[in-house]
């Protein structure tokens, strides 16, 4: 829940727990629900980018490293690899990307969001409604 960006929902079952016991129950089955909903979202988000990827012409690439770090997708672009990060959540950080970007130093990364277009330390922001221009 903590990745999820819940941490006041966290912090309300903490108290919960020292303070009314039968709660617990119902606040890990809204916990559950929540984390279903992200990921139900989530993969559907990616499974969305994959598909325009596919109409652009690209074949996908998944990366992870031995740590568990994952990127999205990894595409191939004028003989150059440039990884896409992929958030449907409002966090969008991606540490992730990161450890793609300082292990591999590609020429810049992708990364789809809610947020608008931009470019910040090698990193190209693009709205999830325009991964069609990708």
């Amino acid at each position: 829940m903590l990745a999820m960006g819940e941490s006041a929902l966290v912090e309300k079952i903490r108290k919960c727990f020292a303070s009314d016991t039968p709660l617990l129950p119902a606040l890990h089955d809204a916990a559950m629900l929540l984390y279903r909903q992200y990921l139900i979202v989530g993969g559907m988000t990616e499974n969305y980018v994959n598909i325009q990827l596919a109409i652009n012409g690209y074949t996908t690439y998944y990366w992870e490293s031995p740590r568990g770090a994952e990127i999205d997708f990894v595409i191939q672009r004028n003989n150059r690899l440039i990884p896409i990060e992929v958030k449907s959540a409002d966090n969008t950080k991606a540490k992730s990307l990161k450890v793609y970007m300082e292990t591999y130093q590609p020429d810049y990364a992708i990364k789809l969001s809610a947020k608008n277009f931009g470019f910040e330390d090698g990193k190209k922001t693009v709205p999830l409604y325009a991964a069609f221009c990708i």
